[in-house]
Order: C-alpha cells, then sequence, then structure tokens
C-alpha cells in the first residue's frame, strides 16, 4: 500500500515538530547548569528544571557541575626552609558558584585549580622548618585555603578545604628524629628524678630539723624538771638543817647524833664512788650509826608531837 503525498507530508511534519520541541526545551538536573550560546556567544545559565531556547540560533555551551567536588592532590617534593626533602600529598574541596566564570575565565578548570594547590604547598612549606612543618599543620592547611581561595574566585569557583594528608621526611632523618625524641624524653626524665631527689633531701632535711627541735625542747623541759627537783630538795636539806640546828641549839642529843651520822655516811659515800678506790677499810661503828638512826625517829616524833600540840 503507497502513502498519498499528504500522509507524508503529515509524517514529515511531525518528525520536525518533535525535532524542534527537543531543541526548544532543555531539561538541567538538579547540580547542574548549563551556559546558553548565541550565535557561539554567552547569553544566559539556566538552572536545574525544564528550560526554554529558541532553537537553531541559541545553544548549550557547557555543562557546570554546581556540587562540592573533592580532587586529590598527588605526591611532590619539596625542600623546607633548612634544606630537608620531604614529600606531600593533599586534598583539595572546591565548588563552582559561577557557572558563566567557571565555563569562560579559565580553561579546563580542576587542571587549574590542581596546579595553584601544588605550586602554593611548595612556596607555603618551603618557607618553613621541617620542625614547623611537622607540628602547624593546621597553620598550613589555612594559609593555603587563603591563598587559593583568592586566587580562584575570578574563575568563579570557593574553595572550602584543603588539607594536607601526608607528610614523608626521608628514612634517615625518621630515625634522627627518633633519637632525638628518645634523648629529649631521657632529659625529662633525668630532670623529673633529680627533682625527686632533691625533693626527699629536703623532706629529710626538714624532719632532721624538727627533730632536733624537739630534742632540744624535751632537753630544755628536763632541765627544768631537774632543776625544780633540786631547788626542792635544797629547800627540804635547809629546812631540815634548820630543824636539826635548832635542836643542837636547845641542847637535844639526838640532834647531834642526826648531824654526826649523815655526815659520815656522806663522806662514806664519797670514798666508795671515787675512781680510785677498789677497796676500803673504815672502822664502822654500827651501835653509833643505829643510835644515830634511832635519833632521826626521835626527832620526827618530836616535830609530830609539836605539829598536834
Amino acid at each position: 500500500m503507497e502513502l498519498s503525498d499528504f500522509s507524508v507530508f503529515i509524517i514529515v511534519t511531525i518528525v520536525l515538530v518533535l525535532i524542534f520541541a527537543a531543541k526548544i526545551f532543555i531539561i538541567v538536573p538538579q547540580g547542574m547548569e548549563y551556559t546558553i550560546e548565541r550565535f557561539g556567544k554567552y547569553t544566559r545559565t539556566v538552572r536545574p528544571g525544564m528550560n526554554v531556547i529558541v532553537p537553531f540560533i541559541n545553544g548549550i555551551g557547557h555543562k557546570i557541575l554546581m556540587m562540592e567536588q573533592v580532587m586529590d592532590v598527588p605526591s611532590q617534593e619539596v625542600i623546607t626552609k633548612d634544606n630537608a626533602m620531604v614529600t606531600v600529598d593533599g586534598v583539595v574541596f572546591f565548588q563552582v558558584i559561577d557557572a558563566a566564570q567557571a565555563s569562560y575565565e579559565v580553561n579546563n578548570l580542576t587542571h587549574a585549580i590542581l596546579n595553584l594547590t601544588m605550586t602554593n604547598i611548595r612556596t607555603v612549606m618551603g618557607s618553613m622548618d621541617l620542625d614547623e612543618l611537622l607540628s602547624k599543620r593546621d597553620a598550613i592547611n589555612s594559609q593555603l585555603l587563603s591563598v587559593v581561595d583568592e586566587a580562584t574566585t575570578p574563575w568563579g569557583v570557593k574553595v572550602t578545604r584543603i588539607e594536607i594528608k601526608d607528610i614523608s621526611p626521608p628514612i634517615d632523618l625518621v630515625e634522627s628524629m627518633a633519637r632525638q625524641m628518645k634523648a629529649e624524653r631521657e632529659k625529662r626524665a633525668n630532670i623529673l628524678e633529680a627533682e625527686g631527689f632533691r625533693q626527699a633531701e629536703i623532706l629529710k632535711a626538714e624532719g632532721d630539723k624538727a627533730a632536733i627541735i624537739l630534742a632540744a625542747e624535751a632537753d630544755k623541759e628536763a632541765a627544768f624538771r631537774e632543776a625544780e627537783a633540786r631547788e626542792r630538795l635544797a629547800e627540804a636539806e635547809a629546812k631540815a638543817t634548820m630543824m636539826v640546828s635548832k635542836s643542837i641549839a636547845e641542847g637535844d642529843i639526838q640532834a647531834v647524833n642526826y648531824f654526826v651520822a649523815t655526815k659520815y655516811v656522806e663522806a662514806i659515800k664519797e670514798i666508795a664512788s671515787a675512781d680510785n678506790s677498789k677497796i676500803i677499810f673504815a672502822p664502822l661503828e654500827a651501835s653509833s650509826v643505829i643510835g644515830s638512826i634511832g635519833g632521826i625517829a626521835e626527832l620526827a616524833k618530836e616535830a609530830m608531837n609539836k605539829q598536834k600540840s
């Protein structure tokens, strides 16, 4: 069955309408933006959703991903300020905020950001000593972010974060650093040990001082007690002597016997306690000593009778 000219016309018209409709309506996915060009010149940017353009006059220039992107920075060797060679790598997080600038201000956006980041890593880290490089990673990240973000602003890009992933010094340098760290730890340990000994000696000296003070106070108290005892003994002896003297004055023979016996016993005691005395021959008149003791008893009775009267 042959188609009539009218049927052919209808089919061709439908095909042309479909082609025309496909050129008019543009569906932009979420997270993307398209630049629209008219005869090769940028006119506008279309956002996610359905958009209408004039077919055959306007066309899609670039399709730009607007979501945040992650890009690895490959390893590279960096010479520090103190001439140490280290291997460094990192990662960059960035997001396109202006599709037109990202499309027309720079060619090959990701390649440009990568080379800019690697160059600034060498610049920033090359101005630091190795010790600073290993201990101030946050400061390095902040400085790199500030420099790279400022440089990429004309490209319609916002660099959100730059992180240094790994810093690898040479093996011999790592071993040297390990020895240095070990020596530093041993030094701190020796200092702490010496400080402990010093504190112990101080505490011991303070304890000895306190013991000496307490011993001196004890000796002082003992001397005071001994002096007080001697004073009381002297008072008692003086009172006894006074009583004996009074009795002698009154002609009491018992008092005389007491006084003679006392002096006799004291003399025997001094002779016996002498260092050069080994054997003592002394006439001891037992009856006289016993009589003297009896005299002491009589004196005591008379004193008690006087107190009662």
